[in-house]
């Protein structure tokens, strides 16, 4: 075997050896976990009043969750922090968040406003009040809550560089592919050069740029803390922070591992030796068996130089393999996939939906050039084979993480991750139809070889010798025609109307990819249907600022009087108590504490009595809440509690109403406090 050929594999295993302690970093502290941390508890509990100042506010969350130094604050009636700042875990529970208050505190309603990052690598937030000695009015300026959200300028450079990387990746492995499966001459060209350099430095500068902006993203800051290397440290703790760090490693490898494509498969195939001399070239042309004797000479040479080259391919196609396999874990690996229910499943088909996309999109981009270079209908029927069982692995696992991600068909129009899962399922919808039209300019090309061959032999006339001193403009001008037609004719060798109309197809098969990307990012930073349908039922707590649903109008009130909704419900059970309406009477209806009341009435109008209710307040706009009621029974179908409205604003009320063991509603309506 050549010596190049036992460098290249030497080569090639260390780089293989390389890429195994990325993915045993990613992996290692993956364990099941449920998506988006949800508050369970707090003590003091929300909405209760204590008879003596606590020394601490502890916080119990659903999952592990990290902080940091501002997590946690708490908030006096008017509004000043009185917590000792620096939360921690409270007994080394990864799961609790606790922090010491000052001494001394007044009687009065606090505020706790609290915001952490889920294994799932994203923020959450959420505030609720207790109140020392006997409620209070309070007022929490808008200042201090909004830092439950992140900054504007931050969360868009946050999501474009997520959306860039995704982008990047896809170029980068499906190009490289591509150009080992489909084209392997392509790799010499500039262009596929071009392409497999830009989608590397794009992934790099983009890992940078989230790894920087990931921490003000979570603290809710500006972007001038982008650089704060306190801040950069403290997010290489966490578990996004690792796979970060590990996709840079990657990167590192993913360098070699081109350098090691252009190097081995750019270079140009040797040529069949020929005959010694012509004298004995003209006697091997003197009789048939002769020529058949060369011909089998020239297939055994050819054979001899295409082994090597086909070994050279499957070596870098392995280390390719594991590379974009490791690439795609540092996305699966501090994700959604990462936690929820069945992460045994969910992981791997992750990783095949990331390489499948790559495979398909970044093919794309490949064959756009292929088709301005030139190539021929083999080279295209190759990938389009590549392409459909791309789509057909993208259609399998995506249908998995949309029944993990929803959990109910109500949340795919009730929640954000659901709208926008249909908005992306739309766009691959439309891709689908594109690349069904892009197969139909394919069998053209197949069918029309006469119109190929016709363009590529076409001969354009040779330009007219005009002296280089000759003052005849029409001459000059005639030259420089016909120069301009050989030059364009060269950029555009082989495109046929066949060929031009299926690069145009393929273009717009791309152009729509990148709008699946924008969307995809979207979906990994929204919580997942399943999540959010819970968080909006009105448990303890949960994300703030999750999606309400509810059709109807808001209530006006004027401050000091009592106001009264009325919102109808139906479990679909089968029971009587099943259908009514759900009476709240808010008094008196403005900020501050507010005594309510809550009764369920049958369709016939009597009082129906129900296993559980739950009744929330949520003020979407200034991220806070739900802030759940203490229900006291009353009777059958009555109920009685105190609501802590801290601030004026436009509220959602939702009552949870479960008729049965399995049927269950949560109707909600809004109402302008203030």
């Amino acid at each position: 075997m050549p010596n190049g050929l036992s460098a290249h594999r030497r080569r090639t295993a260390g780089l293989l050896g390389v890429l195994g302690a990325p993915l045993t970093l990613m992996f290692a502290g993956a364990g099941p976990a449920s998506a988006h941390a949800t508050l369970e508890a707090t003590d003091p509990h929300q909405n209760s009043v204590v008879a003596a100042a606590p020394q601490a506010v502890t916080l119990t969350f659903s999952e592990s969750v990290s902080l940091s130094g501002d997590s946690v604050r708490v908030l006096d009636p008017a509004g000043k922090a009185v917590d000792t700042g620096n939360p921690g875990h409270a007994d080394g529970r990864g799961n609790t968040a606790r922090v010491g208050l000052n001494s001394g505190l007044a009687n009065g309603t606090y505020t706790v406003a609290w915001r952490a990052v889920s294994e799932d690598s994203h923020p959450i937030g959420g505030a609720f009040t207790f109140s020392i000695g006997a409620p209070s009015d309070t007022s929490v300026s808008t200042t201090a809550l909004q830092s439950a959200k992140a900054d504007g300028v931050v969360a868009a450079l946050y999501g474009t560089g997520r959306t860039v990387a995704y982008a990047a990746f896809a170029l980068l492995a499906g190009v490289a592919a591509f150009v080992l499966v489909c084209w392997p001459a392509g790799v010499a060209r500039r262009p596929v050069q071009r392409l497999l350099m830009t989608g590397w430095v794009a992934l790099l500068v983009s890992t940078v740029a989230v790894l920087m902006l990931r921490g003000p993203y979570e603290r809710g800051s500006g972007i001038g803390q982008a650089l704060d290397l306190s801040l950069v440290r403290t997010t290489l703790d966490e578990r996004i922070g690792t796979a970060l760090a590990a996709r840079l490693l990657l990167l590192a490898a993913s360098g070699v591992f081109l350098s090691l494509l252009v190097g081995q498969l750019g270079q140009p195939a040797a040529e069949p030796a020929k005959p010694r001399n012509e004298a004995e070239n003209e006697a091997a042309n003197e009789s048939d068996s002769d020529d058949t004797e060369a011909a089998e000479l020239r297939e055994l040479e050819r054979r001899a130089v295409e082994r090597p080259q086909r070994e050279v391919r499957l070596g870098l196609g392995v280390a390719g393999l594991v590379l974009a396999v490791a690439l795609a874990a540092t996305w699966a690996g501090a994700d959604h996939a990462s936690v929820g229910i069945q992460v045994w499943l969910a992981l791997p088909l992750g990783l095949l939906h990331l390489i499948a996309m790559a495979v398909w999109l970044g093919g794309l981009a490949a064959l756009l050039v292929a088709l301005r270079e030139g190539v021929g209908a083999e080279v295209v029927d190759r990938f389009s084979k590549i392409a459909f069982g791309a789509v057909a692995l993208l259609t399998a696992t995506g249908i998995y993480q949309s029944w993990r991600g929803l959990g109910s068909w109500g949340a795919l129009t009730g929640t954000e991750y659901g709208r926008l899962l249909l908005v992306k399922t739309g766009c691959v919808v439309a891709m689908l139809g594109v690349a069904w039209t892009s197969r139909s300019w394919l069998a053209r090309l197949r069918s029309a070889p006469a119109e190929a061959a016709e363009v590529e032999t076409a001969e354009l006339p040779e330009p007219v010798a005009v002296a280089a001193h000759s003052d005849d403009p029409v001459r000059q001008a005639q030259l420089a025609r016909q120069q301009a037609a050989r030059e364009h004719a060269g950029r555009d060798r082989g495109l046929t109307p066949s060929r031009a109309g299926l690069r145009r197809s393929v273009l717009v098969e791309a152009a729509v990819a990148v709008a699946v990307l924008a969307v995809t990012t979207m979906l990994t930073n929204s919580p997942p249907g399943r999540v959010a349908s819970e968080v909006k039922a009105g448990g303890a707590g949960g994300a703030a600022g999750a999606p309400v649903a509810g059709g109807a109008a808001t209530a006006q009130t004027e401050p000091g009087r009592t106001l009264e909704l009325k919102l109808p419900y139906d479990t679909k059970g089968r029971t009587p108590n099943a259908k009514g309406t759900a009476t709240v009477t808010l008094n008196p209806a403005r900020t501050g504490p507010n005594e309510v009341h809550l009764r369920l009435d049958g369709t016939d109008g009597q009082p129906v009595d129900v296993p559980e209710v739950q009744l929330a307040f949520t003020l979407p706009d200034r991220d806070l809440g739900p802030l759940p009621v203490t229900l006291t029974p009353g009777g059958t179908g009555r109920w009685s509690g105190t609501a802590q409205l801290p601030l004026a604003g436009t509220w959602v009320v939702s009552v949870q109403i479960r008729s049965s063991d399995i049927d269950q509603t949560t109707p909600t309506q809004s109402l302008k406090i203030g």
